[in-house]
């Protein structure tokens, strides 16, 4: 099974503007996900209720470790 991720866009009718090359002879299932518009805030996290204004931070926090554990591993 062979998939790719393609990304189609639609017009203001919602007609899709172009259509993906198939291979010809070929059943394709197609699963469609609309992706979320990129102007809408992101969605404000909360802490879980059972937690929420439990928790306490006694001192600095940032120098509780090495630096080089709050860099992103390559």
């Amino acid at each position: 099974m062979l998939a790719q991720r393609v990304i189609l866009e639609t017009d203001q009718t919602g007609k899709l503007s172009e259509l993906p090359q198939l291979p010809p002879n070929r059943r394709v299932e197609v699963i469609f996900l609309l992706l979320d518009d990129a102007t809408e805030k992101p969605q404000h996290r909360r802490p879980h209720p059972d937690i929420a204004g439990k928790a306490q931070i006694l001192g600095e926090v940032f120098s509780s470790v090495p630096e080089t554990d709050w860099l992103p591993q390559p």
